[in-house]
């Protein structure tokens, strides 16, 4: 019997390990939003988006070497693996307490308060 292989897989055939193309398009959209959030000032940066945990996880232990813009784009080596990225991002979410408020990630404005809502 053949083992069945999912089209929509990457594999690493030495480790054996694959991650789903789906993992790997959340993963891609978090480098591009984690890019713009770091090229705001620290200080004026409005917090993480929650949503970054799930895709870091999913990449954690994937040995596979990620595209050479998206490591750029994490400012690692151009031979990084989807772990060396997903670490990267977890160490910048770890020690973040609270999340942005909806609509206000990525507008490189802290929130004091939440955002009024005219009716």
């Amino acid at each position: 019997m053949t083992p069945v292989v999912d089209p929509y897989t990457v594999q690493s055939p030495s480790q054996g390990i694959s991650m789903h193309q789906a993992a790997i398009l959340q993963f891609e959209r978090t480098v591009r939003e984690f890019a713009r959030w770091r090229a705001v000032p620290e200080d004026d940066r409005s917090p993480a988006p929650g949503w970054w945990w799930g895709a870091a996880l999913d990449a954690v232990g994937m040995p596979q070497v990620m595209p050479p813009d998206w490591c750029a784009r994490l400012e690692l080596p151009l031979d990084a693996s989807f772990d060396d990225g997903a670490r990267l991002l977890l160490e910048n979410l770890a020690d973040q307490t609270a999340l942005p408020w909806p609509g206000g990630f990525s507008d490189g404005v802290k929130h004091t308060e939440p955002p009024q809502m005219e009716i």
